[in-house]
This record gives structure tokens, sequence and C-alpha cells, in this order.
């Protein structure tokens, strides 16, 4: 997209940031603030949470110097909780983590004006380029079969259903086997 910058952060690198972030974020949810786990409070800590497991990275995106849109995510570690709420079986060692397999897409977003030209794909791709897990996951809520069938056309393939917290919509995971590792997880 024309005009858009990106910016890869790591986690003190987004502190500087961090309101502008929250703004995107409420601006991109606004419709559902107020619901306890779309708060804009919630969303920070889930935030902070993913900015202290290895691995963290985000990218920001900027026309002119105003963030328009970001994701990040982390390296789901031994011990994860990412998979506590999986309800669909799955073959045998799939969900075991090691701290090196597993790239958590925890968020993609981006506001109103700059969406359906392109610019949250180029954010997508900037963030994982270059990462050296197998494969990357991310939860997409059940109600939204559009945003699943543009991750579908990225290339993730649907992995099971998810409720990551007790108070959280339902989820579909879904995966994307990165570089030499495509094809299998």
């Amino acid at each position: 997209m024309d005009g858009l910058r990106l910016e890869r952060r790591d986690a003190a690198g987004l502190e500087d940031i961090r309101p502008q972030l929250l703004d995107v974020y409420a601006e991109v949810y606004a419709d559902r603030l107020g619901d306890e786990f779309h708060s804009v409070a919630r969303f920070d800590e889930r935030l902070g949470w993913n900015t202290e497991v290895p691995g963290f990275a985000a990218v920001v995106a900027y026309m002119d110097t105003i963030p328009v849109g970001y994701a990040y995510g982390c390296t789901l570690q031994e011990g994860t909780r990412w998979w506590r709420g999986l309800r669909t079986p799955v073959a045998d060692g799939a969900t075991v983590e090691t701290g090196a397999r597993t790239f958590a897409l925890s968020e993609l977003m981006v506001v109103e004006k700059v969406r359906g030209t392109g610019a949250a794909h180029e954010i997508h791709d900037e963030l994982l380029r270059g990462r050296s897990e197998e494969r990357v996951t991310l939860l997409v809520e059940r109600d939204h079969p559009r945003v699943r069938a543009l991750y579908e056309a990225w290339g993730y393939e649907c992995f099971g259903e998810v409720l990551p917290f007790e108070d959280a919509p339902l989820y579909d995971a879904m995966m994307l086997t990165l570089g030499a590792n495509r094809g299998y997880w």
C-alpha cells in the first residue's frame, strides 16, 4: 500500500507508543468495548503478558506519523496456556511446544481507513519475515467467517476450536507452516 511505513518493534520498543496502540485497538473494537473481554484494560493486560514472553515481536504500520495498524505475537513456550482451551481432538504431539516450534500471532488489526488495501497482509508478512519457528498459529472468532476466509486465502488451515478464557468468545485456531516446513504440523 502506498504511503504505508512498517516498523518492527520489540517489547521495550512498544512502551513509548503503547498509548497509541491502545487508541488503535479502541477504534477497531469500538462497538465491543463495553464487553469486559474486549475492554481496553483487558486488551492492555493481554498485550503486557505477550511482551514478557521470549520471541515477542511486533510490527506497527504508520501513515505519516499515525499508527493505522499493527500485529504482534510471541513464541509459544513449553507449558503454554495457549492450547488449554482446545476443544477439538488433534494428533498426538500437535500441541507440544518447545519454546522454538510455534509463533503465536496474538493480534493483527488495522483501522477502517486502511482495510481492504492489503495493509493487514503487509503487516502480517513483515511480522513473520525471518521467523525461525516451524509454524504460526492464530485465533479467529467463530462469528467472523470473513476474517477466517482471509487467513485461509493466506494459507492458514483450521486446527481446532478454542475457548482461551472463560469469558472469551469461541475461536477457531488456525495454523500456517513456515518456510521449509510447509505442509507439516
